[in-house]
């Protein structure tokens, strides 16, 4: 019996204003707003620009929020950032970004995760090992799991949420209300950085803690009302995650102060350890632990699609293309994933990931805005315009998340020239290679008895 096509089958609408904000918000809370406080205040030398970072960031999402929400509802059976980048240019665009997806952003993103989860793992159990060696462990063991078609139900996801609430609300509670402690002799800050310089060097640890907004594009489909509930939605659900960020770094900078704030490398831990000894830090280490796993385990199985997309395209290793017949999965894009992830999290530090990841993440952002431009240009005058979830202030708005973006893309490559210039160096290499894989596309007939290649999301 043959299959049925999936784009025939229309999305359940049940969703309203309440999941909306909540998928918004699980999509950006992660775990490094655990960490990149830390990361920041080695960057700026005041608490105001500490706070003003973030604040920046938390704007930047939330246009950037709007302009992916407005994108899903041009092109809603398309989805995916990989289709809006080859509809508006070129397949060659879409190519590239799948390209670093693979090889820089998700898989750096994911080491990034695996290495804060590492590095709590090892506070909570007093283990004396690398990091970087727990962080890579932990991969091969989800990548594995995954493999296997086990998805974690929306109970265990739903606890997974609430335990990173529960670290984020006790957190906050015994930052502003708890002991401050006293300001250590001999603690010196980077001399090269505060002032803009280093604001903006401070964005990329900031950003990479706000990733996420863009997952909020895909449950338009699956809502009762999208035109009204998704802007509201996109609304609370971002200036929540910007609360949430402002009052965590308002906790760790008030309980620790810039200097303490930048020498420590889990913040979190330090602000509970001060309050409440070892066991106070303990139970946030085992808290953020868990929801940073759980974080982990979900978005392994989300990147593959493209990379499984690129190859059913014939841009990309006809093996990635696989689909395990039992359980229904890309396994070998997954695989894939998880090795140059691990290869990441092995021989890279946190910050130097950073860098790595955010210079090229950016740079993708802003040229997905600035299809909203093309697509919008495309659609000027047609009636079917009207009545379409829209970005507030556009075109203003949307250009100026697009130039934020490329600005703090050319910002990190220019600031941190040895870490976000290996991945351009990724990104030009897929130009060069990006020609062979496609002059052999059109040189192959196309599969027998294949299905068309699933929207990306």
């Amino acid at each position: 019996m043959g299959n049925p096509d999936l784009n025939e089958v229309p999305l359940a609408r049940r969703l309203g204003l309440f999941d909306a904000t909540m998928i918004v918000m699980g999509g950006i809370i992660g775990a490094g707003i655990f960490v990149n406080p830390a990361v920041v205040a080695r960057y700026v030398h005041t608490p105001l620009l500490v706070l003003a970072a973030w604040l920046i960031g938390g704007m930047i999402a939330l246009i950037g929020a709007f302009v992916y929400a407005e994108l899903a509802a041009l092109r809603p059976r398309v989805g995916g950032q990989y289709a809006y980048l080859r509809d508006a240019y070129h397949p060659i665009v879409a190519f590239l970004y799948g390209w670093t997806l693979l090889l820089v952003v998700q898989t750096g993103g994911m080491a990034g995760a695996a290495i804060i989860f590492g590095r709590y793992f090892c506070e909570l159990f007093d283990l004396s090992i690398s990091e970087q060696v727990v962080a890579t462990v932990a991969l091969a063991i989800l990548t594995a799991v995954n493999c296997l078609g086990v998805r974690a139900g929306s109970n265990v996801q739903s606890a997974l949420m609430l335990i990173k609430l529960m670290a984020i609300a006790l957190l906050i509670g015994v930052g502003c209300l708890g002991p401050v402690k006293t300001s250590a002799a001999g603690v010196e800050l980077p001399a090269d950085s505060g002032g803009f310089a280093g604001l903006a060097r401070a964005m990329a640890p900031v950003l990479f803690a706000y990733g996420g907004w863009q997952t909020a594009s895909f449950v338009s489909g699956e809502m009762r009302n999208p035109r009204r509930d998704l802007p509201r939605g996109l609304l609370i659900g971002v200036i929540g995650v910007i609360l949430c960020y402002v009052f965590v770094s308002y906790s760790c900078v008030r309980v620790l102060g810039v200097a303490n704030l930048a020498r420590t490398s889990v913040p979190a831990s330090e602000v509970m350890r001060h309050a409440f000894s070892e066991r106070g830090a303990q139970v946030i280490a085992a808290g953020i632990a868990i929801s940073t796993l759980g974080f982990l385990s979900q978005s392994i199985l989300t990147a593959p699609r493209v990379y499984y997309a690129m190859a059913r395209d014939r841009v990309f290793f006809k093996a990635v293309g696989y689909l395990d017949p039992r359980t229904r999965v890309p396994t070998v894009a997954i695989v894939l994933q998880g090795f140059c992830a691990a290869v990441i999290a092995f021989t890279g530090k946190y910050d130097q990931i950073l860098n790595y990841v955010v210079s090229i993440d950016v740079l993708f952002f802003g040229l997905t805005g600035a299809s909203l431009l093309i697509f919008r240009a495309r659609l000027k005058g047609e009636t079917s315009e009207e009545g379409r979830l829209r970005v507030p202030g556009h075109p203003i708005t949307t250009s100026i998340f697009v130039l934020a973006c490329w600005a703090i893309s050319i910002s990190t490559v220019v600031q941190f020239p040895r870490n976000a210039g290996i991945g351009v160096g990724i990104l030009a290499a897929g130009a060069l290679i990006y020609p062979l894989w496609r002059s052999g596309a059109q040189g192959a007939s196309p599969p027998r008895n294949s299905s068309p290649s699933p929207d990306v999301m």
